[in-house]
């Protein structure tokens, strides 16, 4: 673990500032695949911090694995945007309280590419189940000037050629001039906090016993650079670094996997915050 002092000042002048066009929307909680509405808001849900949890909603795509259980509209919740939600945004930002300085929001915001500028308030931004995700070419020029700007996108929870294929195509709508590579085990986004070089494949919980390695799926840590050398989108390919999150505190979810997603989660937000 490294020295965070400096991380709270940096924090206020933080690189990944993002001119805000507009007024911060309302939180607003949405009903979740898993959860349904039963999450509680914890105590001091409204009190203003300097990180908040921004979590991307967006339309499904053509790999949607939920189509039939849930065909609502994706704005409402109920979608595949909101795997692990909130339970697992809220256990990362606890966990950012307690291991760092920095003051996060306790509650998580749900933010849409097609809601105007609302996005350029939230310069750190998660997506889950990103194989299966339907992101059209509007989104794409958003998100893509989002990045350009300073915003960091961590993309999370996609499994397999098929996905990663899908994923990577998107992406290409989004930056079509740049490459999405393997980022090195000397890359700062590792050792900014924690010194991670001793990364493993991070299951879902309903694969503990095979960790998709009878498919052969093999974990990777991908990212898309600016032109400075800075990663603007982080890719956890064939890991479910979510759901490390969402069983932290669950007896059955093995420790190892919760504490290497927890130490991959804070490292994405004090990078993002100082780079």
């Amino acid at each position: 673990m490294r020295n965070i002092g400096r991380v709270t000042l940096l924090s206020i002048c933080a690189g990944v500032v993002i001119t805000a066009l507009v007024a911060q929307r309302a939180f607003r909680q949405y009903p979740s695949v898993e959860y349904g509405e039963a999450i509680p808001l914890p105590p001091d849900w409204n009190q203003p911090e300097e990180w908040t949890f921004a979590r991307l909603m967006y339309p499904p795509g053509p790999l949607d694995g939920y189509r039939g259980r849930f065909d609502g509209p994706w704005q409402e919740g109920l979608s595949l945007w909101t795997q692990d939600y909130p339970r697992a945004d809220r256990a990362l930002s606890n966990a950012v309280r307690r291991l760092t300085r920095i003051q996060a929001r306790s509650v998580e915001q749900s933010v849409s590419l097609d809601d105007g500028d609302e996005i350029y308030n939230w310069p750190w931004l998660y997506a889950v189940q990103v194989g299966e995700w339907g992101l059209t070419e509007v989104e794409a020029k958003k998100l893509r000037d989002y990045l350009l700007r300073g915003g960091f996108f961590m993309a999370d929870d996609c499994h397999g050629s098929q996905e990663q294929a899908y994923f990577e195509k998107t992406m290409k709508m989004v930056f079509p001039d740049r490459e999405l590579v393997d980022i090195p085990n000397d890359d700062p986004i590792f050792h900014t906090f924690f010194d991670l070089d001793d990364r493993f494949q991070i299951p879902g919980a309903e694969h503990l016993a095979t960790g998709h390695k009878k498919d052969g799926y093999v974990a990777h840590w991908k990212g898309i650079y600016d032109d400075k050398g800075r990663i603007m989108v982080a890719f956890s390919l064939n890991s479910d670094i979510g759901d490390s999150w969402e069983f932290l505190d669950e007896p059955r979810y093995p420790a190892k996997f919760s504490v290497l997603g927890t130490k991959i989660g804070v490292n994405y937000v004090i990078y993002a915050m100082t780079h």
